[in-house]
């Protein structure tokens, strides 16, 4: 039996304004694994025609705090997700729907047994952005901690 994610869009946009203003969708969301997409739209682009930087930033950063909200619903009553470091490279232009696909770099058990031992845990979401011809156009890491609620 598998876990049941379909919270995690709704919840993402609710908590994250900015998500439903841009129009960004989660057509595959997993525990560990988070598929975000966002619409190419004229607003959203550059002067190059393309998403402007701080689209792809955007879609792979909230790529990337859904799957920590997939991977640590169970425990956001104890502790905040937050982002503590972020790096992003910009390989190629990027044209029409972006695809960003963020990956848990650690297992959530570990994360989770770390925070109840009373350690601040950090952990690596590593994020791949794609075009809609499936070309990488950008690759972030976002480092994310869960600071224990008071």
């Amino acid at each position: 039996m598998s876990a049941d994610y379909s919270f995690v869009a709704d919840a993402m946009k609710q908590a994250v304004p900015w998500v439903k203003t841009v129009g960004v969708e989660f057509p595959e969301v997993a525990a560990d694994r988070v598929v975000a997409e966002l619409p190419d739209r004229e607003e959203l682009r550059n002067h190059v025609g393309g998403p402007h930087a701080a689209m792809m930033f955007g879609v792979a950063e909230t790529a990337s705090g859904a799957v920590v909200m997939a991977a640590f619903a169970p425990h956001l009553t104890k502790a905040t997700p937050l982002v503590a470091r972020s790096e992003i490279a910009y390989k190629k232009l990027a044209l029409g729907t972006l695809r960003a696909e963020a990956v848990l770099g650690r297992p959530a058990a570990e994360v989770v047994a770390e925070l109840e031992s009373g350690t601040r845990p950090e952990f690596p979401v590593a994020v791949t952005i794609t075009d809609a011809q499936g070309v990488t156009t950008g690759e972030m890491t976002v480092v994310w901690t869960l600071r224990p609620n008071r």
